[in-house]
């Protein structure tokens, strides 16, 4: 991806990951939108970023997204770049009875709710000479953390999905990146110093570096380990099986 003299809407920017890489790709020379449900927290990027666009969004309450997209592509027409950044992380436990607002507001926000907001702009990033849709998912993706079997569901569901869209879309302008995170510390859960956590500044940087190159997944050194246990060969066996079945359905 090149990192320069693009428009980025970034999902989830008035804190953590989404801030960080909000506040570097504007300083690289980026228009830079980004979105929340927190007013205060989008105010606080904006005074302290000038150029730094905010729109409230609600990536769970499917009229927000209408809402926002229209918005969105109504004033910023070149917006090539999404960033579906926007997640919750909550405790459960799989060996009891769901609790369903635990359930639903995590599917509804990590998964159903960036897929609607991706499926409101794909259009529009498809008139670009070049985009990329960026899904933020997890390590948990590919190794789950039983304790966070619901996120971890979430964020698996979301990794499958990317890589069916970058089928999808592998002839068109639009590349579809999925940036995995280990452990950061954004106080999603646990402490923010915790010193196991690789800080975010780092995060942030390191995952630019891998951004800027060809790589369809940006996975940082401390993420590699967990994406490694799925197999080497997962995209290559995945790309030949869809071939095979897009030409068994096109029969």
């Amino acid at each position: 991806m090149i990192l320069t003299g693009n428009t980025i809407f970034i999902t989830g920017g008035g804190s953590g990951i989404g801030r960080g890489l909000a506040e570097a790709l504007h300083e690289l020379g980026n228009k830079v939108v980004i979105s929340g449900r927190n007013r205060a927290a989008l105010d606080a990027v904006v005074a302290a970023n000038p150029g730094i666009d905010a729109i409230e969004l609600d990536v769970a309450n499917s009229e927000s997204i209408r809402t926002v997209a229209a918005k969105l592509i109504a004033d910023y027409p070149s917006m090539n770049t999404l960033i579906n950044n926007a997640g919750i992380m909550l405790f459960d436990d799989a060996s009891r009875a769901v609790d369903e607002a635990v359930l639903e507001s995590q599917v509804a926000t990590n998964l159903t709710g960036t897929i609607r907001l991706t499926s409101a702009l794909i259009e529009q990033l498809k008139k670009q000479a070049r985009a990329t849709i960026v899904y933020n998912s997890s390590t948990l993706a590919f190794t789950p953390l039983a304790m966070f079997a619901i996120y971890s569901a979430t964020k698996a569901a979301l990794h499958s999905y990317a890589m069916s869209q970058r089928f999808m879309l592998r002839a068109t302008s639009v590349a579809v990146k999925e940036i995995a995170p280990p452990w950061v510390g954004t106080g999603l859960v646990g402490a923010a110093d915790d010193p196991r956590a690789v800080p975010v500044a780092r995060f942030v940087s390191d995952t630019l570096a891998v951004l800027a190159t060809d790589a369809d997944e940006i996975l940082v050194e401390e993420a590699k380990i967990y994406r490694n246990s799925a197999g080497p060969a997962e995209y290559a066996f995945i790309e030949d099986l869809n071939i095979e079945m897009s030409q068994v359905f096109a029969r």
